[in-house]
């Protein structure tokens, strides 16, 4: 399954020297560092030149506005953020299988807090953006559905369930327990986070021990 990507850099201008690649990449880093501090609305692309200690020229060199340099972001941090798969053959480890996803899930947007906050920002404001974060999320969900109905076909999940309801209800709570912890840097215990959104998954779909 082919999942939409949050960041298509592909129409950028790549750099051709070493030293200009070295550019781009401190320009990226600057505008994460301020993107994170400042939020998306309020940054200005003369905090990211002086967070990067380079001319505005110089940005213009490898980036056309903000909205590409928070393209290239995104880029560099979206593999943290994409669902890891969830197997659930029913081969007798579904819990350890479902809790090795949500702690790969969960470990990423832990390291991806302030991004994963700004991503929201960004959606508020920009339709296109919402839509391909809506696009992807759906793409998991439809995913996730496919594997729970698996389950139930094999004897081993609720068979009144609705898959499709069930996976995105499922996947919205891992998920909203994520940005509610990291992005408002509540105190938490980490493997008890963990271990309760899997106990909820195996208990919601009534999974086997």
């Amino acid at each position: 399954m082919e999942i939409p990507v949050l960041a298509d850099t592909t129409a950028q201008r790549e750099p051709i020297t070493a030293r200009g690649e070295r550019t781009r990449a401190n320009l990226i880093a600057a505008a994460r560092r301020v993107f994170e501090r400042r939020g998306y609305v309020d940054t200005k692309l003369s905090d990211i030149t002086t967070s990067a200690r380079c001319s505005t020229g110089t940005f213009y060199t490898y980036f056309t506005d903000k909205a590409e340099i928070l393209q290239a972001v995104l880029e560099k941090v979206q593999d943290d953020m994409l669902h890891p798969q969830v197997p659930m053959h029913g081969d007798g480890s579904l819990r350890g299988q479902i809790e090795m996803a949500n702690r790969a899930y969960l470990d990423g947007y832990r390291r991806n807090a302030k991004m994963m906050k700004l991503l929201d920002q960004v959606a508020a404001i920009d339709p296109e953006f919402r839509g391909v974060r809506r696009e992807r999320s759906n793409a998991f969900v439809q995913r996730n559905a496919r594997a729970i109905a698996a389950l139930q076909a094999g004897g081993l999940a609720d068979p009144d369930l609705d898959p499709e309801l069930s996976a995105k209800a499922l996947s919205a709570m891992v998920s909203r327990v994520a940005f509610h912890t990291f992005c408002f840097e509540e105190e938490i215990d980490f493997d008890a986070m963990v271990q309760t959104c899997t106990d909820l998954w195996v208990n919601a779909l009534r999974l086997p021990r």
